[in-house]
């Protein structure tokens, strides 16, 4: 577990407090988010913008982020059932990030869409999907 624990584990779970405190503080208010600067103003973004980042943020809140600290849980007290819930959290994050960066990518130079920082999706998100790609071969060669 060594390996695994600075692997898997530590970005995990910081991945796991960041989406707390971005993502699902903004499910619950949206402009909280706007104000702690983790979420986009509508005035950047449109309304459809907006619609379509609450949307990550509620499903984070009451799916994803459940699920990676459920999966993360498991696999560090070695539960015969964590690499099916743990493998299923890092499928999604895997996917997500794509799905955001694909979007920013088509949503550019959209009429009102004007991405304040866009280079940190660019930064980040690819990090976050690499870091599940990785856990995930780690997971299969364990």
């Amino acid at each position: 577990m060594p390996s695994e624990l600075w692997i898997v584990q530590f970005p995990g779970w910081l991945l796991v407090f960041y989406l707390v405190v971005a993502q699902c503080t903004s499910a619950l208010s949206y402009s909280l988010g706007v104000r702690m600067g983790t979420q986009e103003p509508a005035d950047r973004i449109t309304d459809v913008g907006v619609a379509f980042f609450k949307g990550f943020a509620g499903a984070d809140l009451v799916f994803y982020v459940p699920l990676l600290a459920i999966g993360l849980v498991g696999h560090y007290r070695n539960a015969a059932w964590s690499d099916v819930i743990l493998g299923g959290a890092l499928g999604i994050t895997i996917y997500w990030p794509i799905v955001c960066l694909w979007a920013v990518w088509a949503a550019h130079g959209a009429t009102g869409w004007d991405l304040p920082k866009e280079a940190q999706y660019w930064v980040v998100l690819p990090l976050i999907s690499i870091w599940g790609a990785v856990s995930m071969a780690v997971m299969l060669g364990s």
